[in-house]
């Protein structure tokens, strides 16, 4: 493909930065035969960045760099909800996309490419474990939490690490096609298309609580998953009405009480799908989701997969 002009690319280490998410689009768009791309590695200054994991990154090129290129990837870096990106590249990226360049984060590179105010109004993601921060910091950004990457045209996010390989093949997809990304796929030995999003890579569905009211009464609803469990059986227990009941565990935990109960549920069908071999009804019976239908409508709604995709993904040994 000598004959055809490279796409230029940049990749922008910060501080911090995490050596999987600058090493994926680095090594995903090296210049090849298959691949018509050229690109540079670059920091806010050129020389010595302190990165992330005990790597530090010694880059030829600073924000210069970003003048120069057609795509711009921001990597992960440490503390993203602590620590605010160097004004100097927040506004070169706004630079950037003004003269029309791409930008595309990955994981928590959402909260530089946030900073830019690119992302007001858009949807976007984040790595699972900072998607409440991200929405918390920039809250003009619509987070979403359960899918593997957005693409809002001139400005991508992706979720956590492994995801950034999912939005680098997106890319391809969008730049050359789906054979060009299927044989960069084959290259990279990883799945063309993975099917669901990052929420089946979250520990657990049911979230952290906020506080401490009516910590008793989720243990007690956590015992009892696989008997009937009314708001009002849950409110009689936390001694509270059903209003004041649902009022204040919304503020604890950001859920509904039933919304919360089905979490709950989710996550114990995970569990059985993990380490057991019961089929998919037996487990919907023991969870109290009743049926296998109901079971695989929900795993798709909070999930987005199915009972035996995730099976298949995480059974314990594989």
């Amino acid at each position: 493909m000598s004959h055809r002009r490279l796409h230029r690319v940049a990749v922008l280490v910060l501080e911090g930065a995490k050596p999987l998410d600058v090493g994926i689009p680095a090594q995903v768009f090296t210049t090849r035969a298959s691949m018509p791309y050229e690109v540079r590695v670059c920091g806010a200054a050129p020389g010595l960045v302190t990165g992330g994991d005990g790597l530090s990154y010694h880059v030829d090129d600073g924000l210069e760099a970003l003048e120069w290129a057609e795509t711009v990837f921001i990597p992960g870096y440490r503390f993203p909800d602590r620590d605010d990106p160097p004004q100097a590249a927040v506004a070169a990226l706004i630079a950037a996309h003004g003269r029309g360049t791409r930008l595309a984060a990955i994981s928590t590179g959402a909260f530089a490419l946030a900073a830019t105010g690119l992302l007001d109004g858009k949807r976007a993601t984040t790595h699972w474990h900072y998607t409440r921060a991200l929405a918390a910091k920039h809250p003009l950004v619509k987070v979403d939490e359960n899918v593997l990457f957005v693409d809002e045209g001139d400005v991508l996010t992706s979720a956590g690490a492994a995801s950034g390989i999912d939005l680098c093949l997106h890319i391809l997809r969008r730049d050359l096609g789906v054979a060009a990304s299927n044989h960069a796929a084959r290259r990279l030995v990883a799945a063309p298309y993975r099917s669901g999003g990052q929420a089946q890579y979250v520990p657990r569905s049911v979230p952290e609580p906020l506080g401490e009211r009516f910590a008793s009464t989720r243990e007690w609803a956590l015992q009892r998953l696989d008997e009937p469990l009314s708001l009002e059986a849950l409110a009689r227990h936390a001694a509270v009405s059903p209003r004041t009941f649902s009022r204040r565990f919304h503020e604890d935990t950001g859920y509904t009480p039933m919304q919360w109960v089905m979490r709950a549920r989710i996550d114990v069908a995970r569990e059985l799908l993990e380490r057991s071999q019961r089929s998919v009804e037996q487990i919907a019976a023991d969870v109290g989701l009743g049926t296998g239908a109901n079971m695989r409508l929900h795993f798709q709604r909070i999930l987005g997969t199915t009972p035996s995709e995730y099976r298949r993904t995480f059974t314990q040994g594989e």
